[in-house]
């Protein structure tokens, strides 16, 4: 059950006191009644626009959300249309801001006739829903006023049938003055319903005339146990929001009495716990399989399967750039294919894979498949020349190589033509024989054509010769300290030295790095950092992986891509070395990249500046994670 409360009737409060009480009081959520006041957006407050950003992350860091900001403006009046209409906009760009679902709406009685009054709420809805679909927002129309008659309020609704306009459920007024049980309530409005306002009052019983005194909640005479089974019965799983009558502040005086007493009777009310297994990010907003800072004992293929098991329809790739976007359960599909392929190609446990390309998805694929065979992989820098390219592959005693065919200045495959004279003769289904590289045995070519190598086409057909049982069977005899892959140093201090990495080395140190960040489900990672580099391979694509976490791959760094992809998927964290933060800050794009859903990332490779670390945290609402390390640690200290 999720609580919160609203800042309505607290007219000697400022923002700092909600917060404090929600964070010290443990309230998942804080609703904003006219977040317009000078006391929240005026010169210098929370959300401002100057300090918007900042509040937003004490608010993550505070694992307080914002379910909900309430409107001033009465939706039955036709007069004040225009002015409606301005207020309703100006509260949905900040509801997107703010990443809160709903904005509320309520309708007062005007004295006109009741159908005018429906026809003034239906005019402003039907102007300001393409705003609300626009921003990822729903406006929820509450049960006071003239709908305290909710089946009244389900006839706009259903006028509509639109999933951006739905209902706030006012307990308290649908019972105390339409006269509805909460059975009939939930009958009118079932599923609209998408957050709850509660409070309660009492009214002499030989009085029904008195005026209503509102009270603490469970003093009154609201039905509460009926209330809560409705709710139960629509599976009801939104904010429960605690709405103080102001005139009962005078009798109490202080948030002190107030806040606690509703968190104590809501815990009678409470669904004892399940006993899942998976834990929620700071924000609530996404879910990870393991705890934070403990290490854990799974290899590659088990942590695939991990994430398929607890997360199979969230996306584990979305390229912005290529067409290749898969689910965590289609992705193993995937890479249970190509694993099949380089078994069929004689890939056997302890095998060296090298992958020579860029980031694009034969890259994953690659590595995925290749560890979950028991084989190593062997990444290769993308700028390397002829004799560095023969180096590291002769002393890695590379079995198959895949590769694309050129990347910047490297012609990658006038390399191999030049390394391997005996390709021109080969028939691509055999083994190669290449004097230069004895161990070489063949070479797969993704998206391009070369003699004596297979296309990346023509090695997934090979998978057809293996069955999947038999890539299951080796994926069980992977041990925690096999050597999963073969990083190669920048070789500053000799020739360059083949780091052997285990399954539990990497796993471990990509999983602390993405509990350091709050990576989960709710996240969506852009990796612009090459792949060939631990800071690609473990800080980006491990970390996000052990964490259930969307991957979307640039395939090479580019500026206006980068920032393209950041508006087009929302995109929640992104590494960087200096030089391509210093390029994204500076592109002309960046003014018009919305930044509101990041929250993490990392800046590392070379010195980093405190002056640019300042500015792409403020300018780019990033946490920003230092990491330092070397190859031989994995690479994260």
């Amino acid at each position: 059950m999720k609580l919160s409360f609203s800042t309505g009737g607290w007219h000697n409060y400022g923002w700092n006191d909600f917060f404090t009480a929600a964070r010290e009081m443990n309230y998942a959520g804080i609703e904003i009644h006219n977040i317009t006041k000078p006391e929240f957006s005026g010169a210098g407050q929370p959300f401002s626009p100057d300090l918007i950003r900042s509040t937003i992350r004490r608010l993550t860091d505070a694992s307080v959300a914002i379910p909900c900001i309430s409107t001033v403006c009465n939706a039955a009046d036709e007069g004040a249309f225009d002015k409606s209409v301005e207020e309703l906009r100006l509260y949905i760009s900040l509801a997107k801001t703010l990443k809160c679902p709903y904005v509320r709406l309520h309708a007062l009685p005007t004295g006109q006739p009741g159908d005018r009054e429906d026809a003034a709420v239906s005019r402003l809805a039907e102007t300001i829903i393409p705003d609300a679909e626009a921003a990822g927002v729903t406006v929820i129309i509450e049960t006071c006023g003239i709908y305290s008659d909710s089946k009244r309020l389900c006839g706009v609704l259903d006028s509509f049938a639109c999933d951006n306009l739905q209902a706030l459920w006012n307990v308290h007024d649908t019972w105390r003055f339409g006269g509805e049980s909460a059975e009939d309530t939930v009958t009118n409005l079932g599923a609209y319903i998408r957050h709850v306002h509660l409070k309660d009052s009492a009214r002499p019983a030989d009085d029904p005339g008195a005026p209503v005194t509102y009270c603490l909640m469970g003093e009154g005479e609201l039905p509460a146990e009926d209330v809560f089974a409705a709710l139960k019965s629509v599976n009801f799983d939104g904010f429960i929001s605690y709405e103080c009558h102001s005139a009962m502040l005078d009798e109490l005086g202080t948030e002190d009495i107030v806040f606690p007493h509703f968190i104590n009777y809501m815990l009678r009310w409470e669904e004892p716990e399940d006993d899942s297994h998976l834990y929620y990010n700071l924000a609530h907003t996404g879910r990870r399989v393991w705890p934070k800072e403990e290490l854990i004992d799974y290899t590659f293929p088990q942590v695939l399967d991990k994430m398929v098991e607890e997360f199979p329809d969230q996306y584990a790739f979305k390229y912005t750039t290529l067409d290749y976007t898969r689910t965590y359960s289609e992705f193993r599909d995937d890479v249970d294919t190509f694993a099949r392929s380089l078994i069929a190609m004689g890939v056997g446990k302890g095998d060296k894979v090298a992958i020579w390309a860029t980031n694009v998805p034969a890259w994953y694929l690659t590595f995925w498949a290749t560890t979950k065979i028991g084989a190593v992989l062997v990444t290769v820098n993308t700028a390397y020349k002829i004799h560095e390219a023969e180096y590291l592959l002769r002393q890695s005693d590379t079995h198959t190589l895949v590769m694309i065919e050129s990347a910047l200045d490297s012609d990658y495959a006038g390399i191999m033509q030049e390394l391997c004279p005996e390709l021109a003769t080969s028939d691509p289904h055999r083994p190669l024989h290449c004097r230069a590289l004895p161990f070489l045995r063949h070479i797969v070519t993704y998206g391009f054509k070369m003699p004596g190598c297979l296309t990346w086409e023509e090695a997934f057909d090979l998978s057809a010769r293996v069955s999947v049982e038999e890539v299951y069977r080796r994926a069980a005899n992977v041990g925690l300290h096999d050597v999963a892959n073969m990083q190669y140093t920048s070789g500053t201090t000799g020739f360059p030295k083949g780091v052997m990495l285990t399954h539990y080395n990497i796993v471990n140190d990509g999983k602390c790095i993405g509990d350091r960040m709050d990576l989960s489900t709710a996240d969506r990672m852009m990796i612009q950092v090459p792949m060939f580099h631990c800071f690609g391979m473990v800080l980006a694509m491990t970390a996000s992986m052990t964490h259930g976490t969307t991957l979307s791959p640039i395939p090479y760094f580019s500026a206006k891509a980068s920032l393209a992809c950041i508006n087009q998927e929302h995109i929640t964290a992104f590494h960087g070395v200096p030089t391509m933060f210093i390029a994204m800050l500076r592109h002309e794009d960046f003014p018009k990249t919305d930044f509101s859903y990041m929250h993490t990332g990392i800046m590392a490779g070379s010195n980093c500046p405190a002056s640019l670390m300042e500015e792409a945290a403020n300018k780019m609402h990033m946490t920003i994670v230092s990491v330092y390390g070397e190859t031989e640690s994995s690479p994260g200290c």
